[in-house]
């Protein structure tokens, strides 16, 4: 570890860094025959490893679309939590969701969705198919809430009603980039920038959606941007963070982490606090840079060193970390959930468990989904856990053979589960049968249930008295 920590370095420079090679057909192939052999491993609708592009390396399509059993280790509530309450915070306006992950104080229960029914559905444009895909999370500033469909087709919407402000087709339509995955969204002083696996980076004006600037760049930008007051921060598909100058786009700094040939499609937006950008990777590396100059303060790795199956080698950060009282919260899809100090990185506590999601840090606690649908309740200080919720229970069904001969055999799909966002006292979940549910956050009891119209692997935002959800069929959904 300490090796692969060494290879980690920060680039000052002009342009960008050297492609990675996609998997060598020897080790792709032993790779696909792992994950084949394994009875623990489920890969559903798509190959997993198939490289949609040539500069992309493997890439696992929609990230959250691998529902394995990575450990062999179950875990259990804590002895001594039970019969142990913890406080949840009352609901709170959220006024702004202005970058992928939300705004900078940190949202633990939204004043949001009382009704929990659906309030409107639009199109914002073309829908998942190949390699192109919907993943970016909307934002909003409170009035106006913007989108990014899988063809880089940028659209505004009211809040309130839904009704279209304005919709502009940011796709280069270039015979290099038929295809793309990833980019996304954030908004700061009335500017919307965007970032894109067509690789290039761009301001609009967010009244109008007119261009303010663009900057190609060489890489496939797979990450949301976010902001602070001098730089936009993104990550590209090599595993390089870039900053780039709010003002002109021109490049101010570069940092290398470890690149990785294997990868997930669903990837996080860094966090910015203060001086500090907090950026994962899909090498499982959790690195804090200086904003001024990209140096990095400290690193930490989210892997398990005794890695038991193929998948379980696909290390990435897929959820954007957390920040609260010191501490940064964040999960690998590796089988590491763990919690930091925000000034030297050092652990406070580790749970060892898998997940591509964000963490939801609300009073007391920090609830967390793992790949096999368990929703844990977890004590922010100690890291123990106090009680864990199968989402599956009870999904799929048995049944024998013709006349009610033979073994018995499962049927159905397992949902594939993006969040929790905590809204109005409910812990609100939303899934690939096209669901968003809710459950209690006092004991993981599945409570209601609403359709959305077609799978969801974005987790929610809150703007005002609504949730927003975008579906993998590109349609915003409003729910209040």
């Amino acid at each position: 570890m300490e090796n692969a920590l060494m290879n980690s370095s920060k680039v000052h420079a002009k342009g960008f860094g050297s492609k990675v090679s996609g998997l060598k057909a020897a080790s792709l192939l032993a790779l696909t025959a792992a994950i084949s052999l394994s009875g623990c491993a489920t890969v559903e609708k798509v190959n997993p490893f198939k490289n949609r592009n040539s500069d992309q390396g493997a890439v696992a399509s929609q990230g959250q679309r691998i529902s394995i059993v990575a450990f062999d280790q179950k875990l259990t509530p804590s002895k001594s939590l039970k019969g142990i309450g913890y406080y949840l915070p009352e609901p709170a306006a959220v006024a702004i969701w202005p970058v992928a992950g939300g705004p900078d104080t940190l949202v633990q229960n939204a004043d949001a969705a009382k009704n929990f029914k659906v309030a409107w559905t639009k199109s914002i444009g073309a829908a998942s198919k190949g390699g192109n895909q919907v993943l970016a999370q909307p934002v909003s500033d409170g009035q106006t809430i913007y989108t990014l469909d899988a063809e880089a087709r940028v659209s505004a919407f009211e809040v309130a009603t839904g009704r279209q402000v304005w919709s502009v087709d940011l796709n280069p339509k270039n015979k290099r980039d038929k295809t793309a995955f990833g980019g996304g969204l954030a908004l700061s002083d009335g500017k919307l920038y965007v970032t894109s696996g067509f690789r290039f980076v761009e301001a609009l004006d967010a009244t109008t959606g007119a261009e303010i600037w663009k900057k190609d760049v060489d890489t496939q930008i797979h990450a949301a941007p976010t902001v602070n007051a001098t730089h936009i921060f993104a990550t590209d598909v090599d595993n390089q963070v870039f900053a780039f100058d709010r003002t002109t786009g021109e490049m101010a700094w570069t940092y290398q982490a470890i690149a990785e040939p294997a990868r997930l499609q669903k990837s996080s937006t860094p966090l910015v606090s203060g001086d500090i950008v907090y950026t994962p990777f899909s090498s499982g590396e959790l690195v804090a840079l200086s904003t001024a100059t990209g140096d990095p303060v400290w690193q930490q790795v989210l892997a398990q060193s005794n890695r038991t199956n193929a998948l379980s080698e696909i290390r990435d950060i897929s959820g954007r970390p957390v920040l609260y009282n010191g501490v940064v919260f964040a999960a690998s899809h590796s089988g590491v959930f763990q919690a930091m100090d925000a000034k030297t990185g050092v652990p406070k506590w580790k749970v060892d468990t898998d997940s591509v999601n964000t963490p939801w840090v609300a009073g007391d606690v920090v609830f967390l989904v793992s790949l096999q649908g368990e929703l844990l309740c977890v004590s922010r200080e100690s890291g123990q856990i106090y009680w864990i919720k199968d989402m599956n229970a009870g999904i799929q069904k048995t049944k024998k053979g013709f006349f009610g001969l033979g073994r018995e055999k499962t049927v159905g799909k397992l949902p594939l589960w993006s969040g929790p966002f905590m809204a109005s006292n409910r812990l609100v979940m939303v899934n690939s049968l096209g669901e968003a549910v809710a459950f209690d956050p006092k004991t993981g009891e599945r409570q209601e249930t609403i359709k959305l119209g077609d799978a969801a692997y974005i987790a929610p935002i809150a703007v005002g008295d609504k949730l927003f959800v975008v579906t993998n069929d590109a349609k915003l959904v409003a729910i209040h």
